[in-house]
């Protein structure tokens, strides 16, 4: 167990380190493996990195606050000729790989493109050269008579984001998915349906593992939703699909993996069977946990763990939005009921973490079964503030801290989430809104 690993306790656990205002609608979140940076993701394609201050001796209070380190355009809004299509520059999922050097690398991808970015830091400028002047103009060479070395100046440290690599033209339908592989060699993409696997290296070429599209458009009943690969094993991935099923392949087995390892499916139960049933039994998130023991996935009203072990039933179903279940004709109509909310596990493995309407979002402790829900908004949000849970109230007599079903604001929602490798700290994107939380240091 991680120190300070965080159980859900009766008191507050969690203050808030901070709210940031993103200029669009964030529609990713990501901390990098040592959790010093956190990059997000917005509709107009563009990402925005924060960096961890260093502790302060005279500034405990201040302790590992994140600012801005970097802003780029990673996507442009682009037109399809060939099928009078507009592809979106909103950034679906981002990924760092791990820093091997003194910069860093994240994959960020749109609806039909990958892109690989270089981030670092210049703080030294070359000067002296010999064949242009001090503004960078060339010079004659019949005017240079002696020979300098140049020379590195200090200068104000600037970061640069660069694309290395652009990975384009391999997906017909839109992207949900990237992951990179343990072997950090190569990485995989997924869209509705197919899977595809890239090398690095490699931008012209990359091999189909997964293809689920039949012969015939019309007998398609289901569609790949979300696809990761297993933490330490780099031949094996899984996939989850709009039917609720989870599989998992391995590569060995054969390079077209349509034929899966392991299939993990819950039977339905006929008496809870209704119009609604295969809607919200869509899985929109899976995640490896940290140890690869585990699987945990999202469907609309639950969080589910999976043993790699146990293909039958999930080991546990945590209820995120119960008091939702006879809503679901109204989400129906205001297409609510097609959100698609991410999971999140922390660094133990031990809490796992989910979004929510209202600006809630879900905690779950894995070993006390304790549960908490808490709430992200601007509201609430002076520095080092702690949140209070808040409850949900069904029927009857409502409480003064409570807040009715009737009354939650289904636009306000919560997504995207992210946890810090190592410790408690977590962000949350509500719409355009990010914001930090550390548990409370006693």
């Amino acid at each position: 167990v991680l120190e300070g690993d965080m159980s859900l306790k009766n008191d507050n656990s969690w203050k808030i380190k901070g709210a940031i205002i993103i200029t669009d609608i964030i529609s990713t979140v990501e901390f990098n493996h040592t959790g010093e940076l956190l990059a997000t993701g917005d509709k107009g394609g563009r990402v925005v990195i924060f960096q961890r201050e260093q502790e302060s001796k005279n500034q405990v209070h201040r302790r590992g606050e994140y600012n801005v380190y970097s802003t780029f355009q990673s996507h442009e809004p682009e037109f399809d000729y060939l099928k009078s299509l507009e592809i979106e520059e909103k950034i679906n999922k981002i990924r760092w790989l791990p820093q091997q050097n003194a910069a860093y690398f994240l994959l960020s991808t749109n609806d039909k493109t990958v892109k690989l970015w270089k981030v670092s830091e210049r703080d030294k400028r070359p000067e002296g050269y010999n064949l242009k002047d001090e503004e960078g103009r060339l010079r004659d060479p019949a005017t240079i008579t002696t020979l300098r070395v140049p020379v590195l100046r200090p200068m104000d440290l600037m970061v640069e984001a660069t694309p290395r690599r652009v990975f384009a033209n391999a997906h017909t339908y839109h992207i949900n998915s990237i992951s990179v592989n343990s072997d950090y060699e190569t990485y995989m993409s997924a869209d509705d349906l197919r899977i595809n696997l890239w090398n690095f290296e490699i931008t012209n070429q990359s091999f189909n593992i997964v293809d689920i599209k039949p012969a015939n458009m019309e007998e398609l009943t289901e569609v790949i939703t979300a696809a990761e690969f297993h933490p330490h094993h780099c031949n094996t991935f899984v996939y989850s699909s709009s039917k609720g099923t989870i599989r998992l392949c391995d590569m060995r087995a054969s390079a077209l993996c349509d034929r899966h390892t392991k299939f993990f499916e819950e039977p339905e139960d006929p008496s809870n069977r209704s119009f609604f049933s295969e809607i919200i039994s869509s899985i929109s998130d899976v995640k490896f946990s940290h140890s690869g023991r585990y699987i945990m996935t999202r469907d609309y009203l639950t969080v589910k763990v999976w043993d790699l072990n146990m293909e039958n039933r999930p080991i546990e179903t945590y209820q995120v939005h119960d008091y939702l279940r006879s809503k679901l004709c109204s989400l129906y109509e205001n297409d609510c009921i097609f959100d698609k909310f991410e999971c999140v596990w922390n660094g133990s493995d031990s809490v796992i973490m989910t979004g929510s309407y209202n600006n809630f979002f879900r905690m779950f402790d894995r070993n006390t079964k304790r549960d908490v829900t808490l709430e992200a908004s601007r509201e609430n949000s002076k520095p080092r503030a702690i949140l209070k849970p808040r409850k949900v109230c069904v029927g009857g007599k409502r409480r003064k801290d409570e807040i009715s079903v009737d009354s939650l604001d289904f636009s306000k929602k919560i997504l995207h989430t992210a946890w810090h490798p190592s410790e408690n700290i977590i962000a949350v994107a509500a719409t355009n809104n990010l914001y930090i939380f550390q548990d409370k240091v006693n």
